[in-house]
């Protein structure tokens, strides 16, 4: 491992904090002593995961490690090794990472592009239609591209740079108000929208479906369907607001372009006919969509009803039958396997903390506290999402912030009277839209804010405005949309 990827200063301080948690403050009353010592590890493991004391997936490794030979979670050898790894078992990580796999065919047949160049073509004539165009492109192959990052920062933002550059914006010659600042802009706000529409469109989201499955006793269980239906509507709401919220804050300079629909088009002549890969990829992306929103079962029954991961594994191997991906295509990406490793660590933490006792107590701390305000559950769900939301400030990670949070405000809100449907729904919206609030709050906003275009004070005065509007909008669409689906 190179020297450059450990962060001395951060390591110490997750270090520091968990031996303090662990020998140091007393093990308070209610909890027993292994939540407490599996809080310690926990802590220290999210501490270094936001200072980016080391890759998250080699601090997955020593988080596995510690739990199996510290024994917090079973007195035996054995057993705490199974424990410890019992993460891989679960079927919903390893849908994540195969999607990711599967998602690397659009690099690699050149899909992305042109579902991007696509849509500019058809509504880029006027720079509020370029901001559409990208937000239905996102949109699209939202549903079966994980990483939000490469769906926003790969695929996205190297499009949006080449239709500003065609109109001689840049951050170099100081001409961004012309159209890239906002179009950067755009692009940004619109991927925690997406990332927020399916259950596939960002890493975390299975581990929330995971949470809530744990805190009603399985009697929740969010499929993929029901999260994109839910989903939908507000959405669409807030993919609709977001070009024209963007414009009416930062108006472009250039506010016509009929030479964008032109330069789209004659890309899309450059890169030809579709190519066999691409009309693969599309029907694979059918396929994945029409089985994971249960159309079958609908269609014929329940007996027809297949496995949402199980769909992923169909949709790989019909992509490596054809030749689409090669099995180096699957052992080169990464960021799969990379995820797969943090995301099973991290779930199951959550999981023993929750087995443990310890999650129950912490909600009951943040219920107390919320409960003595007196207020009826609307208003007290309305104080703790929103806790929940701006402590993202404090968050270089949604995934750190949703598997320290998560699971005790969630359970807080039962506690507080809330529906069990409309509160996960609702915090589940809240764990991706937060990614609006700075130009560090996921891993596409270090991409998109570091071409240049916009200003930090830009981005943080965007990002708090959108966070307003999006928030209103699950909150109270979203809601009203759920009461019609009877979700509550």
């Amino acid at each position: 491992m190179k020297g450059a990827d450990i962060r001395i200063v951060p390591g110490l301080i997750s270090i520091f904090i968990a031996l303090m948690l662990w020998f140091v403050i007393p093990v308070p009353y209610g909890v027993t002593a292994n939540a407490w010592h599996l809080l310690a590890l926990f802590v220290g493991t999210v501490v270094a995961i936001i200072g980016k004391a080391m890759p998250i997936g080699a601090l997955a490794i020593l988080a596995i490690t510690l739990v199996a030979v510290t024994g917090v979670t079973n007195d035996t050898p054995s057993g705490a090794i199974k424990d410890a790894l019992s993460g891989f078992s679960n079927s919903l990580i390893w849908l994540i990472g195969i999607a990711i796999v599967i998602s690397r065919g659009l690099a690699k047949t050149g899909l992305g592009n042109r579902i991007g160049y696509y849509f500019i073509s058809l509504f880029g004539k006027k720079t509020v239609g370029i901001g559409y165009a990208l937000a239905i492109s996102e949109l699209v192959i939202a549903p079966v591209t994980p990483s939000n990052t490469a769906r926003g920062g790969g695929i996205i933002h190297p499009i949006m740079k080449s239709i500003a550059a065609s109109f001689g914006s840049s951050p170099e010659q100081g001409t961004s108000r012309k159209i890239g600042h906002y179009l950067a802009l755009v692009n940004y706000h619109i991927n925690p929208i997406t990332s927020a529409m399916f259950i596939t469109a960002t890493a975390p989201n299975p581990l929330i479906v995971k949470l809530i499955s744990d805190a009603t006793g399985a009697n929740i269980s969010i499929t993929w369907g029901t999260w994109a239906l839910a989903a939908l509507l507000p959405g669409l709401v807030c993919i609709a607001l977001v070009p024209l919220v963007v414009y009416a804050i930062y108006p472009p300079e250039i506010k016509s372009t009929p030479d964008a629909s032109q330069y789209a088009k004659s890309k899309l002549i450059e890169m030809g006919p579709m190519s066999y890969g691409e009309k693969v990829m599309v029907a694979v992306f059918t396929l994945l969509l029409v089985l994971w929103a249960g159309v079958p079962a609908m269609l014929f029954g329940a007996e027809y009803v297949v496995n949402t991961t199980a769909v992923a594994f169909l949709g790989l191997s019909v992509l490596l039958v054809t030749g689409v991906l090669s099995w180096d295509d699957v052992l080169k990406e990464k960021s799969a396997w990379d995820t797969v490793v943090w995301f099973s660590a991290l779930v199951m933490m959550a999981t023993f903390l929750n087995k443990l006792g310890l999650v129950q107590w912490f909600s009951m701390v943040v219920e107390t506290n919320i409960a003595h305000l007196g207020f009826g559950w609307v208003v007290s769900v309305v104080i703790l999402v929103g806790i929940y939301f701006y402590v993202h400030y404090f968050f270089a990670s949604t995934t750190a912030h949703i598997t320290a949070m998560f699971a005790a405000f969630y359970a807080a809100g039962l506690a507080l009277g809330a529906p069990p449907l409309y509160l996960g729904l609702l915090l589940a919206g809240a764990s991706s839209l937060m990614m609006s609030l700075t130009h560090y709050a996921t891993g596409t906003s270090p991409i998109i804010f570091g071409s240049g275009y916009v200003s930090m004070e830009d981005w943080w005065i965007m990002g708090f405005i959108m966070s307003v509007v999006n928030l209103a909008v699950w909150g109270i669409i979203g809601g009203l949309w759920w009461k019609v689906l009877g979700y509550w």
